[in-house]
């Protein structure tokens, strides 16, 4: 079995640079180009001028230049400069306290506060500004943008960042739009349709305590829910699954962020027919499988693992571009799961050896015996 490694495949055979390539580059700060970060709050940051902070690109080989993510920091008392851009973000806090203020031309500004655990989205070209609310620790999130495919698709950075066409249609200045408050949907709705597990808002307050729920799909008791903000393309969703318990392997498009909350374990990725490699994780974690990749998560610790991720065009209101994988249907009936009777034996040999060495009992043979 392949180990993970900081050194992978480069990400364009050819050694071309696409629009994207050239603008990260030109921004000056550290680039990281790996599948797997260790922990995002330990990676090293420098002076970024656009931002008015600290920051670096985290280049993720399984983003495929869908979307891309990077780490801001900002210094204690301070605030980042003025911002607004023709793409979607999605923001992760990662540790401190502060206040983000969102406008749009002659409206008035909306103030929202938030802390370790927040996510939210500024809307779409919307200005936006993030304030750290402590004088003595310094603020990191974490965000994953659409700025890859923007870039690529106009390759002009005046109209990306200095575009003055207001979005009304995502946010209109109406008071609340950051309250924290949101709808659970399933079923049809104002002619969507969703799949259930759906919590539209565009504020959500700590994703690691938010409520989940039961999601069998994916086995082994896990819970999830899916969040659609700020009228966005792009989704994410929270997962959890309990201790002793591995997740059925899946694949879907690429660009998945996933990012671990709570809990210790590791995930399997590979593409068909090629070695495994094996990530071993813990809080702060994040790997990016690649699209059409294999993977599989397990739960080694002794507490339920929670992860984030944050996806490109995964919304459940608007398609996005990509193929339509089926995540949940079984592959012998044409679909992008691997069910637990299916699996190499390898897998659950490897998984009992990992919980042996942590002293915990595995719950899985009643998933095992009824497929749930």
């Amino acid at each position: 079995m392949a180990k993970a490694s900081q050194q992978e495949t480069p990400l364009h055979q050819d050694g071309r640079k696409t629009s994207y390539d050239k603008w990260v580059e030109s921004e000056g700060i550290p680039i990281v180009k790996t599948f797997f970060v260790d922990d995002i709050r330990s990676v090293k940051l420098e002076w970024w001028e656009r931002k008015g902070g600290y920051g670096a690109f985290l280049q993720m080989e399984g983003a495929g230049q869908v979307n891309n993510c990077y780490i801001c920091e900002i210094p204690p008392g301070k605030s980042l400069k003025p911002q607004r851009h023709l793409f979607e973000e999605t923001i992760y806090i990662v540790s401190g306290r502060g206040a983000t203020t969102i406008w749009n031309h002659n409206e008035e500004k909306q103030t929202f506060e938030w802390q370790s655990g927040s996510l939210f989205s500024p809307p779409l070209n919307a200005w936006h500004q993030h304030f750290n609310g402590s004088g003595d620790e310094p603020v990191r999130y974490l965000a994953v943008t659409t700025a890859p495919t923007m870039l690529n698709l106009l390759h002009n950075l005046d109209f990306i960042f200095k575009n003055s066409f207001p979005f009304e249609d995502r946010f209109d200045g109406r008071e609340g739009y950051f309250n924290g408050q949101g709808v659970l949907y399933a079923g049809a709705y104002k002619g969507f349709t969703f799949a259930g597990n759906v919590w539209e808002t565009n504020f959500v307050p700590d994703v690691r305590s938010f409520k989940l729920m039961d999601y069998r799909e994916r086995g082994a008791g896990g819970s999830n829910i899916k969040f659609e903000l700020s009228e966005n393309t792009t989704a994410c969703h929270i997962s959890e699954f309990p201790v002793g318990t591995y997740k059925k392997a899946h694949r879907h498009g690429p660009g998945a962020h996933v990012i671990i909350l709570s809990g210790r374990g590791y995930s399997l990725i590979w593409p068909e027919g090629e070695p495994i490699k094996k990530y071993d994780w813990h809080e702060g974690s994040m790997v990016v499988p690649p699209e059409n990749w294999w993977h599989q998560h397990f739960n080694t610790g002794r507490e339920p693992a929670r992860y984030l991720a944050l996806r490109a065009f995964g919304s459940k209101k608007y398609r996005g571009v990509g193929k339509r994988y089926k995540g949940t249907v079984d592959r012998k009936q044409g679909g992008d799961q691997i069910e637990y009777e299916d699996e190499d034996p390898m897998v659950r040999k490897l998984f009992e050896e990992a919980l042996a060495q942590q002293g915990v009992k595995s719950k899985m043979e009643k998933y095992y015996q009824k497929n749930l």
